[in-house]
């Protein structure tokens, strides 16, 4: 089977022809898990008209009754859109992205498709494209049910590249005779959007650039590393709807062992990459709150086993038990990274003790929530994004929920779309 030299290409990408886009683009469904109210208001406004919210299964629907219903609309609703030619095709290209945040800020990317041969989420992997985070394989099993019956994907996967030379997004955002293809605003705090597609010309650019970038020699020099295998995409955003892609395509060939799928469309999925080194991109630490658990026998499993204690270390955790917080450094530390040692321990006896953890953003919501019986919090640092690329170089994937790229309204999106039969 041929293989790419960069794991990033070109796509086949469809858009909306004559659609209210306001009410088309809708955010990622794995955002507003716990707020029912924002899918309701979602809903509201894109009312009867076409919209990508028709597409997609927010994953706060999972645990109801009917999602198998729910999946079989969306697939009817996909069919339906391609019949009636909703989408008009630009072969063969890249689009580059402006988007707008709601605090102003302008978040550049490219969307295009990446090669899943070149992809492995597995903690170890050696490919091109790899995981920043553990991979939890139980949440894949719902998206592949609306995979293996749709005729379309929509992403909401957004892929880093450490380019601080700006030699890939910047590039194509000075490139000449880009063609715009959308402008507008997006509703629930999105802020608002641009498209352009770039020419044939700004797309080779734009491989070629990549493939510098996936160059052994130059990646080896700027980590200062030995590796024979380079990373060039760390996974940002949508971790389990690529790895959902991955095991959808692995099946594909599986089932087909006498078909050549080198050509096949299921081998790609659609993306977008952007430069970690964008302004706009800011990293938050995500907390933990355990509840229902016995918190002297936690702290005591915690404080033994990575020595916690005031004398500080690199690494930082802060304990919040009835809204105070007491700052503790670990010293015998499991990972790279704070989280990593703290979430390793978490993982193996938290189960045991029939508690129960949830992920949090903000550390106000960690100290109220503290103040529950049997309940501590704790507070993590935010990660440098200059250690992104060697945490995951020399540890593999990250523990689930290190870090998060900007709030749920910044977050990807839908609006390209591409054919997957």
């Amino acid at each position: 089977m041929l293989q790419n030299k960069t794991a990033f290409t070109k796509a086949d990408i469809l858009l909306p022809k004559n659609e209210n886009m306001e009410k088309w683009a809708v955010v990622a469904c794995d955002q507003y898990t716990s707020e029912p109210d924002y899918w309701d208001e979602t809903a509201n406004i894109v009312g009867d008209d076409k919209s990508a919210l028709k597409l997609i299964l927010p994953e706060i629907y999972l645990e109801e009754e009917g999602v198998s219903e729910r999946i079989e609309k969306i697939q009817k609703e996909m069919t339906k859109y391609v019949g009636e030619d909703t989408f008009a095709e630009y072969k063969n290209t890249l689009i580059y992205i402006e988007r707008t945040q709601n605090d102003g800020k302008v978040r550049a990317g490219i969307v295009g498709a990446v090669d899943l041969e070149m992809y492995d989420y597995r903690k170890g992997s050696v490919s091109q494209v790899r995981a920043t985070e553990a991979t939890v394989v139980e949440r894949i099993p719902p998206r592949m049910a609306v995979r293996r019956g749709a005729e379309l994907e929509l992403p909401h996967i957004m892929i880093l590249v450490d380019d601080p030379e700006k030699t890939v997004v910047e590039m194509a955002a000075n490139s000449e005779n880009k063609e715009l293809v959308y402008d507008f605003a997006l509703m629930q705090k999105g802020g608002s959007i641009k498209g352009w597609k770039l020419s044939d010309e700004a797309c080779e650019k734009v491989i070629s650039a990549l493939e510098k970038l996936g160059d052994i020699d130059t990646f080896n020099k700027k980590y200062n590393l030995d590796e024979k295998f380079p990373l060039v995409y760390a996974m940002g955003d949508g971790n389990h709807s690529l790895a959902t892609a991955k095991e959808f395509y692995e099946e594909l060939k599986k089932n087909n062992p006498d078909k050549d799928l080198s050509n096949h469309p299921a081998r790609y999925a659609l993306c977008e990459i952007v430069n970690l080194h964008s302004e706009a991109l800011e990293f938050e630490a995500i907390h933990r709150i355990v509840t229902n658990v016995d918190v002297e026998k936690l702290m005591g499993i915690l404080t033994a086993e990575l020595e916690l204690s005031d004398e500080t270390s690199e690494q930082r955790i802060d304990v919040v038990i009835k809204g105070e917080t007491v700052t503790k450094y670990v010293h015998k530390p499991l990972s790279k990274l704070a989280v990593g040692s703290l979430q390793l321990v978490l993982d193996r006896v938290l189960a045991e003790m029939g508690a129960k953890i949830d992920y949090i953003h903000g550390i106000e919501v960690v100290e109220k929530l503290s103040m529950a019986d049997n309940a501590v919090g704790f507070v993590l640092q935010d990660m440098a994004k200059k250690d992104l690329f060697p945490t995951v170089i020399c540890d593999g994937a990250l523990p689930r929920k290190t870090f998060s790229m900007g709030h749920a309204w910044d977050k990807r999106y839908y609006v390209e779309a591409r054919k997957i039969k």
